[in-house]
């Protein structure tokens, strides 16, 4: 039997945690690899980064299920099955696919990109024409890789920053927009005391002697709850009582509807960015992120062979 696929991995994850006990990332990866049946040649199996390919691949597989909801995380690098996850397992004993997956998703909510998936059974051997034809160019399959990579990432920055502290959270969205650009050339910003502050959680000031301010409102909510127009309506009272032009309301959870209405057709210029812009955001700017690996992709110099 050839390793599995990730998503060939779900159905082997839902079955070791169907006893609704709490695993560590670790355990997790190590169980369902026994329940599988690798052999020491599939788990001595590495990547090109030297980590191991179906440690790999059961990260994945379970970092899906959690995303849909079928698992939880209630710490950091553990899981738990959900109602989600066992209806799931109950309804695809065998197989579960990105199109099941996908079933599971949210309006609104499409945080990934695969074009494809496969409904082979775990004992099924890929056929060679299945292993070299894809639906993606290779220069598509390495975007189509990142867009994941970065999901996931987001997904994690959001669940850390709502664990931490409103004033992490609030240093950290001062730490983006000083990323971004925003407070000139000596990059100068303050967080305000966290009681009574008027409503105002930063300043960042766009010139040396702090001329032109921009108001900064941060909201540390779950990624799951929306943020509605009354509180857009308070920042945009706490921007008038400081004389202020322009803020920026940034929270970890979503913005209503009426909310982005209101934000609109105020005359004050509000920026409204939620969760998923703001951790895009931190992605794009390398805060809170580094980078592991670098990827350089080539082509043939034509000037050269002329």
């Amino acid at each position: 039997m050839s390793m599995p696929t990730w998503d060939q991995f779900m159905v082997p994850v839902l079955r070791v945690l169907s006893d609704g006990e709490v695993r560590r990332l670790r355990e997790l990866r190590e169980e369902t690899a026994s329940a599988v049946g690798l052999t020491d040649e599939q788990l001595a199996e590495v990547l090109n980064s030297g980590q191991s390919k179906a440690a790999n691949r059961i990260g994945w597989a379970s970092s899906y299920l959690n995303r849909v909801g079928a698992l939880q995380r209630p710490a950091r690098g553990q899981y738990v099955i959900t109602d989600v996850g066992r209806d799931l397992l109950a309804s695809h004993p065998d197989v579960i696919t990105e199109l099941d997956l996908r079933a599971l998703v949210r309006e609104g909510d499409e945080w990934w990109t695969a074009k494809r998936s496969t409904n082979r059974s775990l004992n099924e051997e890929p056929s060679p024409l299945e292993e070299s034809t894809t639906v993606l160019d290779p220069v598509e399959q390495i975007e189509d890789g990142i867009a994941r990579i970065h999901t996931e990432v987001a997904a994690d920055l959001l669940t850390r920053l709502h664990a931490n502290d409103p004033a992490f959270f609030e240093q950290a969205v001062l730490d983006l927009l000083l990323a971004m650009g925003y407070g000139g050339a000596e990059g100068h910003a303050s967080q305000t005391q966290l009681s009574n502050d008027g409503g105002i959680d930063g300043i960042v000031d766009q010139d040396a002697l702090g001329l032109s301010r921009i108001y900064v409102q941060a909201k540390r909510y779950t990624p799951e709850a929306s943020v509605g127009r009354p509180e857009i309506q308070a920042f945009v009272g706490a921007l008038h009582g400081n004389q202020a032009g322009q803020g920026v309301f940034i929270t970890t959870a979503r913005f209503s509807s009426g909310a982005r209405a209101y934000a609109e057709s105020v005359p004050t210029r509000v920026v409204l960015i939620d969760g998923a812009r703001l951790a895009s955001l931190m992605i794009r700017y390398s805060v809170g992120v580094q980078t592991e690996r670098t990827v350089t992709i080539v082509k043939i110099d034509e000037d050269f062979f002329e």
